[in-house]
C-alpha cells in the first residue's frame, strides 16, 4: 500500500467501504422481508449512504430490517468522517505514534494542504462529533419521545443526528409517516427544525473551520482567511436562499401557500439549509415551482465547505472565483480577498474544480435524458443532487432504470471524492515541471 499515492488511497478506501457495504445490504438479514435485495440497489444504497449523499431506491425505513439501517448508519459515519480519520483514531486513544504516510493520507481525506498541526486537528474532529451528534440526539430525543416508544425515540434520534452532522440525508420516517415523507410530519416544529438545521450546518462548514473558531474562543487566536470566507458566505446563501425559496413558493398551494407565515419562514430557511448538501426536506420537493428548482440546482451544486460532511464545489471555490472576478473588474494583476493575496495555484484549482463538475453534471443529465422518460428539469435536479451528495429529489430516483441508477451512482462517487481529485487519482503519473514557456497573447471575452 506504500506506493499508492495518498490522493488515490483515498479514492480506493471509499470503493473499499462501498463494496463491503453492497454485499452486506444484498443479503437477507438486511432487508424487513427477509429476502435477497438486487446487487444494483444495494450498490446505490450503499454509495449514497458513504458518500453521504441520501438519495435512495429503497425508503430506508420501511425496506430495510433494523441490521440493514445500522449498517446504512455505519457507513454514513464512515463516509462523513473518512476512513483514514476512523483509522487514525484508534492508534490516537492508544498512544501509539502515527507514521508520516498515515498523517498523509489523513490530511487528503480531510482535503488539508498541510500536516502541520494535522493530529491535533483530528482529535478535534472526534470530539466534536461525539459532542454535537450527542448534544444533536439528545433534543431530538425530547421531541420524538412523545411520538414513539422509549427505544424508538432513543434510535430515531441517534440515526437522525448522525445523518444530519453528516449532510447524510437519510431518514428512517418511512415508518412514521409513510415512505419518502423525510421530516415533512416536522414542517412546523421548531426544535426539530432547528436542530437538524445546525448539525447540519456545522457538519458542513468543515472541521477547519470549527477548529479555528474553538481556538479564537479559548485562545483569542486570529480568525483565518478561510474561515472569513466560509463563515461569511454561508451566511450569505442561507440568508438569500431563505428569502428566494420564500418569496417564489409563498403562493404556492402545495408547499408554503397554506401554512402559517411563522411556518412560511421556518419552512423556506430548512430548504435553504437543506440544499447545503443535506437532503432532508420538510416540503415536497417535486410540487415546487420549475423556478424554485433551479434555484436549489445552485445551491447544491456549490454544497457545503472543504473539510467537512457535505459535498459541491465548495463555498470557498466559489468565493475564490468570485474575488478573483472582482479583482479582475478593478484592474487587479492578482487575486485579492480582504487585502490578502490568494496564490496563483489555489486560484488555478478552483476554477478547475468549477469548470470539470459543471461539465460532468451537464454530461451526466444530458446521458440520463437519453436513457430515461422524465423531463430534463428533472433529471438535471438529481444529477445535481447526486453530485452535490445532497439527496433532495422530485421523486424520481426509485423509478430509475439500470443505467440511469449507474449514472447517479458514478456522480455521488466523483462528488463525494471530488472530480478534481478523482482524475488526479486516474493519472498513474503526474508531469510536474519548472519549465518556463513563452507568453502568447490570445483573444478572450
Amino acid at each position: 500500500m506504500g506506493k499508492i499515492k495518498p490522493i488515490q488511497f483515498v479514492v480506493l478506501s471509499y470503493l473499499l467501504v462501498i463494496s463491503i457495504g453492497a454485499l452486506i445490504l444484498c443479503l437477507p438479514v438486511s432487508s424487513k422481508d427477509g429476502e435477497f435485495t438486487p446487487f444494483i440497489d444495494a450498490l446505490f444504497t450503499a454509495t449514497s449512504a458513504t458518500c453521504v449523499t441520501g438519495l435512495v431506491v429503497r425508503d430506508t425505513g420501511t425496506y430495510w430490517s433494523l441490521f440493514g439501517q445500522l449498517v446504512i448508519l455505519i457507513l454514513i459515519q464512515v463516509g462523513g468522517l473518512g476512513y483514514m480519520t476512523i483509522a487514525t483514531f484508534f492508534p490516537l486513544i492508544l498512544g501509539r505514534k502515527v507514521g508520516l504516510i498515515e498523517r498523509i493520507r489523513l490530511a487528503e481525506t480531510l482535503n488539508i494542504s498541510s500536516l502541520k498541526g494535522i493530529m491535533l486537528l483530528a482529535k478535534y474532529v472526534f470530539f466534536t462529533v461525539v459532542f454535537l451528534e450527542g448534544l444533536g440526539a439528545v433534543f431530538l430525543f425530547l421531541r420524538f419521545i412523545s411520538l414513539m416508544p422509549l427505544f424508538k425515540a432513543a434510535y430515531f434520534a441517534v440515526f437522525h443526528s448522525v445523518s444530519a452532522f453528516c449532510n447524510a440525508g437519510f431518514d428512517l420516517m418511512g415508518s412514521f409517516s409513510g415512505p419518502f415523507s423525510s421530516l415533512t410530519f416536522f414542517k412546523g416544529d421548531v426544535l426539530v427544525n432547528l436542530t437538524v438545521c445546525t448539525l447540519i450546518i456545522c457538519g458542513g462548514i468543515g472541521f477547519p473551520v470549527i477548529v479555528n473558531l474553538v481556538r479564537h474562543w479559548r485562545k483569542k487566536e486570529a480568525l483565518e482567511l478561510h474561515t472569513k470566507l466560509v463563515l461569511r458566505f454561508t451566511a450569505i446563501l442561507l440568508i438569500l436562499g431563505t428569502f428566494v425559496i420564500f418569496g417564489m413558493e409563498f403562493q404556492n398551494p402545495h408547499t408554503l401557500g397554506q401554512l402559517p407565515l411563522g411556518e412560511k419562514l421556518l419552512s423556506s430557511f430548512f430548504q435553504a439549509v437543506t440544499p447545503r448538501t443535506a437532503g432532508f426536506n420538510t416540503l415536497d420537493i417535486r410540487s415546487m415551482n420549475v423556478g424554485t428548482l433551479m434555484f436549489i440546482v445552485i445551491l447544491m451544486f456549490i454544497g457545503a465547505s472543504p473539510g467537512g460532511t457535505g459535498g459541491g464545489v465548495k463555498t470557498s471555490s466559489i468565493g475564490v472565483i468570485l474575488a478573483t472576478i472582482k479583482s479582475t473588474v478593478r484592474g487587479y494583476s492578482e487575486t485579492v480577498l480582504w487585502g490578502k493575496q490568494i496564490p496563483p495555484y489555489l486560484v488555478r484549482k478552483a476554477f478547475s474544480i468549477v469548470a470539470l463538475s459543471f461539465f460532468l453534471v451537464c454530461f451526466v443529465a444530458i446521458c440520463l435524458s437519453v436513457v430515461e422518460p422524465f423531463h430534463f428539469t428533472e433529471l438535471l435536479f438529481e444529477t445535481t443532487s447526486g453530485f452535490g451528495t445532497v439527496g433532495l429529489s422530485t421523486g424520481i430516483t426509485p423509478s430509475l432504470t439500470i443505467p440511469g441508477k449507474l449514472f447517479i451512482i458514478f456522480t455521488v462517487f466523483s462528488g463525494r471524492v471530488g472530480v478534481l481529485t478523482l482524475v488526479t487519482a486516474l493519472i498513474l503519473k503526474r508531469k510536474e515541471t519548472r519549465i518556463g514557456y513563452p507568453q502568447e497573447e490570445l483573444i478572450v471575452g
